[in-house]
């Protein structure tokens, strides 16, 4: 592996700045992550498409918000903006669990230290730089901004918040993968154009008075409820997510328009899905894939897990409810070739430590690499959410061999041992039974190939539920479905010999979920023999349906009221059956069970007998679960979606 330079990093100092002989930057961004050259990391990426671009572009990694400022001053004032990337997942599901307790480690800075940035970087950057340099626009980006666009409800507050561009000061925000929208601000700006006159940029968000949105309002906007009107009235907050819900995940998006005060917030439709080639030019960039020498000596346990793996596509279309993906990165499957695809793995196996295992060759979701609409037509105009939810859409062509073909060409390389899967697997699309029945021979090929050459012992997949009726809310299959996969790979670990586990994931308090649910659960999944030790408290974060129904007590979508577990002692109440086998808990467990009415599971979750929602046709092999103590940040991030 070639040796890399300071030089070979973005600069972050005024000496590396010397060290190129530049006197001027056009972009500084401010990052609330360490800086990790690398494409999974946002910051690297925009700074990197910027610098492809020809401009200069330096990079502050969590500066000191401290004091005297100096690490807002140390690079002077740039020719264009200022830049904001305040970190891969959201500042606060980094920072706090679901409880609002202090997480173990930030994933993503050095040696996992938790005083490297502050709560809302966004918001504490943004005020920063407004106060030293108020005439230099501020660019908002990354997911902090994206997912707080409009009215929001903030869980760690628990209060409504407006758009962030509100409590900011910034200037304008670029929501989701921001490649394309900040080419196009940097150019314009670079021409001269200032800021407050450009209005048309897609996937832009900006403030402007009424009467001077450009066209002004008219039939073809969506106008929201005010903000006004949704702190007064929780429906009017669920009727706006449905809006914004459905633009994310539209090819034809409409502008969003709210009123906040007297101003207003506007929100540009976002630009189509990135092709191929618009992909491949962005993981094709000069990537170093390490992170900045600053850091030599110190462990950034984000990139420990990440380093190994390699990206294939992005977005999803689970349209699960509890998701922040559609809302950053939308429905519609952006894949690179495999030409990118190789030569990405192949740099992977020139690092000095790689030792052969590929830890991950996925995106949002395994298994959805090349899928879309057969009838491009009928994708334009459809506003589902989800395109499997409540079934597969018949126009979805479900077929993974453009999937397959990437496997086999990357276990093909020289270097190359195992490659393993280690992003979630969506087991409804490998059950599917479409009219093509070539697609469907493709599924049963690619679901033993998966399991046999794939699986490091342990595969991952998310039922979440075992309650048909919260599953429905969550927009996730029924758990039969889970019965089903299970019992196929059990078959298929029988006939090759193999004893390897599923490691399923579960979340309590999820809207619609009451402490029955959780119970019956625990009933279910101790006659599945799994002892749960991983699973998840449901977080309320920005910019999800889950989170406005919870909040609102309205299904966004039916404006039919749903209830929430929110008090801790609710929560606790569910959370506590997921431990149903441990000794300590089986006193509090029997006690809640004749509280709700429900003494007749105390003897089958503690006299052996098996649960009455049992599959009879179901075999297994008696795998218990007991995944690894620490999710990896991998997981993480895309738990921003799932909330961890």
């Amino acid at each position: 592996m070639r040796e890399y330079r300071l030089t070979d990093f973005l600069p972050t100092t005024k000496k590396e700045l010397e060290l190129r002989g530049w006197d001027e930057v056009d972009v500084i961004l401010f990052s609330g992550d360490a800086y990790v050259d690398h494409p999974s990391f946002g910051a690297a990426v925009i700074g990197r498409v910027l610098e492809a671009a020809g401009y200069r572009v330096a990079i502050v990694p969590q500066p000191d918000w401290h004091g005297d400022y100096r690490d807002f001053k140390k690079l002077g004032r740039p020719r264009l903006f200022f830049g904001i990337s305040p970190g891969c997942m959201d500042s606060m599901v980094n920072k706090y669990t679901a409880a609002r307790r202090l997480r173990s480690e930030d994933a993503y800075s050095p040696d996992g230290r938790h005083d490297m940035r502050p709560e809302y970087p966004t918001i504490v950057y943004t005020k920063i730089l407004k106060q030293l340099f108020p005439d230099v626009p501020v660019i908002l980006g990354g997911i902090e901004a994206s997912l707080r666009r409009v009215t929001h409800y903030d869980y760690w507050q628990d209060q409504l918040r407006p758009c962030i561009l509100c409590d900011s000061g910034a200037d304008i925000i670029t929501y989701g993968m921001g490649e394309k929208p900040i080419l196009e601000l940097a150019r314009r700006l670079s021409e001269g154009e200032p800021l407050n006159t450009i209005r048309d940029i897609p996937q832009t968000v900006y403030l402007a008075r009424k009467e001077d949105i450009p066209g002004g309002i008219t039939p073809d906007d969506i106008v929201l409820h005010s903000h006004e009107e949704c702190l007064r009235n929780k429906r009017a907050q669920a009727e706006n997510f449905r809006h914004v819900e459905e633009q994310s995940n539209m090819m034809h998006a409409q502008r969003l328009i709210q009123e906040v005060g007297n101003t207003c917030v506007v929100v540009n439709p976002p630009y189509p899905p990135m092709t191929t080639a618009e992909l491949d030019a962005s993981f094709d960039l000069p990537y170093t894939r390490m992170p900045h020498p600053k850091y030599k000596g110190k462990r950034i346990p984000a990139y420990d897990m990440i380093k190994h793996s390699v990206n294939i596509h992005r977005g999803c279309f689970g349209g699960c409810a509890f998701c922040t993906i559609s809302a950053h990165q939308g429905k519609f499957i952006a894949c690179r070739s495999k030409e990118s695809i190789l030569r990405e793995v192949k740099q992977v196996i020139e690092m000095p430590d790689f030792k052969g295992y590929l830890s991950d060759l996925g995106g949002p979701s395994a298994n959805m690499f090349g899928m879309h609409g057969r009838n491009l037509n009928a994708c334009e105009k459809c506003k589902r959410p989800s395109c499997i939810h409540p079934q597969i859409c018949p126009n979805l062509d479900t077929n993974h061999q453009k999937l397959l073909d990437i496997y086999h060409a990357v276990d093909a390389l020289p270097g190359i041992k195992r490659s393993f899967i280690g992003s979630g697997v969506r087991y409804d699309l490998l059950l599917y039974k479409s009219k093509d029945e070539e697609a469907n021979r493709v599924a049963r090929q690619y679901t033993r190939e998966l399991i046999t050459r794939h699986v490091s012992g342990r595969l991952k997949v998310a039922p979440e539920h075992t309650s048909d009726r919260v599953l429905q809310l969550m927009r996730k299959p029924s758990f039969q479905q889970f019965y089903d996969f299970k019992r196929e790979f059990d078959r298929i670990n029988r006939e090759e010999n193999l004893r390897q586990q599923i490691i399923p994931y579960f979340i309590s308090s999820h809207p619609g979920c009451r402490e029955e649910d959780m119970a019956e659960l625990a009933v279910i999944t101790k006659g599945l023999d799994f002892h749960l030790e991983q699973v998840q408290d449901f977080t309320p974060t920005p910019m999800t349906i889950a989170t406005e129904t919870w909040y609102t007590g309205y299904d966004p979508y039916t404006l039919e009221p749903v209830f929430s577990a929110k008090s801790p002692r609710e929560k606790l109440a569910q959370r506590q059956y997921f431990f149903w086998y441990k000794p300590e808990e089986r006193r509090n467990i029997e006690q809640s069970l004749r509280r709700i009415g429900r003494a007749d599971l105390i003897a089958r979750l503690y006299a052996g007998t098996a649960p009455k929602s049992f599959n009879p046709n179901f075999t297994h092999d008696n795998h218990r679960a007991k995944p690894h103590a620490e999710e990896s940040p991998k997981e993480k991030r895309g738990r921003n979606r799932r909330h961890k």
